[in-house]
Order: structure tokens, then sequence, then C-alpha cells
């Protein structure tokens, strides 16, 4: 979808928030355990199409793609029936003061080769993956597309390494002060941004939980939104050609893992994927999943 509606069309308004500057609260949150075996499997990749090979490198090919040239938003709101319940009713395992019972909106900030969203409910938001260098302006349109500004920004979630996709992180975290910013443990040590908490899988952030989803880097997660049906899937998957394909392969630390956590993916529900290389799927987005799962395997 193009432009800034409902899910069903309807225009929503919006309008630009005041921008003021709380101070910075950094807190870590307890952990507990995604979807039980982590076990390795011996499933082969998905072979991409030449086209993608480039969609995501490393640090030295991302540096050189800094241009948000042609960014465009998309936004919707996220709909779906409750799935599971993601542990929200334990005050322990829920970071802050973020209500999800708030209904979920996204907006996705097209960088022309990547992506990234802003996931907001109410007057709060969280932003998923800052893009390459350069792309914090642009981010800070699609917050204005869902009328809501840095200010509002309480949580800054990194799915991976990778500089395409945490290349603005400095410049965000300085517009959002009051923001917390969380990334896979193992992958902070490869961030160049030293007030990032840590997360292994299993926490609660702004109502989503965090998946452990290793392979396209060591530290890969995701989230999701159980009752909104959502996934923000980083690397882990990409989308071409209205289906899913895994993630690019040229840029894979360790494709075993990588497959196995499709299979993860495979194993929840949701209506929606969102992904940092390749257009938003609504609509049985599990199901196109599922179907990817079965081929590796």
């Amino acid at each position: 979808m193009c432009g800034n509606h409902h899910g069903d069309g309807r225009p929503v308004d919006h309008h630009h928030g005041p921008v003021f500057r709380p101070g910075p609260r950094r807190r870590v949150l307890p952990r507990r355990a995604f979807l039980g075996d982590m076990g390795r499997g011996t499933i082969a990749l998905a072979i991409v199409s030449p086209a993608l090979i480039a969609a995501c490198g490393d640090d030295t090919d991302d540096d050189a793609a800094t241009s948000t040239t042609g960014n465009t938003t998309s936004s919707s709101t996220a709909t779906g029936p409750p799935t599971s319940d993601p542990g929200t009713d334990d005050p322990e395992d829920t970071a802050g003061t973020d209500d999800p019972a708030e209904p979920l909106r996204w907006a996705r900030t097209n960088l022309g080769f990547v992506s990234a969203y802003v996931l907001a409910r109410g007057s709060e938001a969280a932003i998923v993956d800052t893009g390459s260098p350069g792309s914090a302006d642009a981010i800070g349109a699609t917050l204005g597309d869902l009328g809501l500004g840095y200010a509002d920004v309480r949580h800054v979630i990194l799915t991976h390494r990778h500089n395409d996709h945490v290349g603005s992180t400095g410049a965000v975290l300085d517009m959002a002060a009051g923001a917390s910013a969380w990334a896979g443990e193992a992958d902070l040590d490869e961030i160049a941004v030293d007030t990032i908490a840590p997360v292994t899988g299993g926490e609660d952030v702004f109502g989503l939980e965090i998946l452990a989803t290793p392979g396209h880097t060591e530290g890969h997660i995701a989230v999701i939104d159980h009752d909104a049906g959502l996934l923000v899937a980083g690397d882990a998957l990409q989308t071409a050609d209205g289906g899913v394909i895994g993630p690019n392969p040229a840029f894979t630390d360790d494709p075993e893992a990588a497959n196995d956590s499709v299979g993860r993916l495979a194993t929840l529900t949701f209506n929606t994927l969102l992904v940092g290389h390749g257009d938003p799927l609504e609509g049985g987005a599990d199901t196109a999943v599922a179907a990817l799962a079965a081929s590796l395997g």
C-alpha cells in the first residue's frame, strides 16, 4: 500500500508532532526462551536471483550505498486475531509502560535497496532498523506520516549488524533522545554505538516479542506482534515477485542456521510480513513462509 491509510483503505489524519528530548532511558530486560528447540537441521539454502545478490552486503558495500533519494513511505494498520500469548502479562518481561493493547500501525521507509520500519501504538513509536548512513531524515518523515516525531520514539530495534540496517543508528538515537536501543547480543560488538542493550530472544519490547533468528548473522533477531499478526523479519527472510525467499546467501554467515531460523518462523501465525529487502507481504504471509520452509527441507 502507498500513502497513509488504514488496512481497509481509509485515509489516516496525521501531523508532525512536537519535538522535545527527554532524558535517555536504558533498560536490560530479562530473557525467556523462544520456540524451544534450537537444534540445527540439514536443509539446503534457497536459491535467489542474481538481482538480489547485492541486497544485503558487508560493511564495505553498505558504506557506499548511503543515499536516501527516492524514499517513499507506505503505511497500514496491522490486524489479526490473537495467535499465542507473548507473555506481556508478566511485568518483569515488559519494557517500560508501553501499552500492547493499543492497535498497532506501521509504516515503511523505503530507501530503495533496503527498508526501515516505524511501528506505532497511539502516540508512541518503535523504529525497526535505521538504514544506511544518512537515513535519519527519511525515517523522521515516516514518523511524520504517522502523526509522530522523534520525541515519540520509545525504542529502536536493530535486527542485525550489517551497515545497511544500522548505519543511521547514532543519528536516530541523537534525535530520539528518549528511546532505548536493542540488538542481538552476538552482534553488539560490530555495531558502533555503545548505548544498545543486548537481547537474546523471548524479551518483550513495545508489545513485540523478540525472536532469535541467527544465521544471516550470529545475533540476528526478528520481532512479532502476535495480536496484530505482524512479523518484522529483517534479513532472515526476503520477498521477491510476490513470494518469500530465504536470506541472501552471498552475505549470510551460517546458511544452515539461517534455514533453521526460517523453519522456526514458519511455525508462527501472522498475516503481514515486513522485510529489509523486498516489498511487504500482506495477507497469508505465514502460509508463504511455511511453503518456503517446506521447500528447504
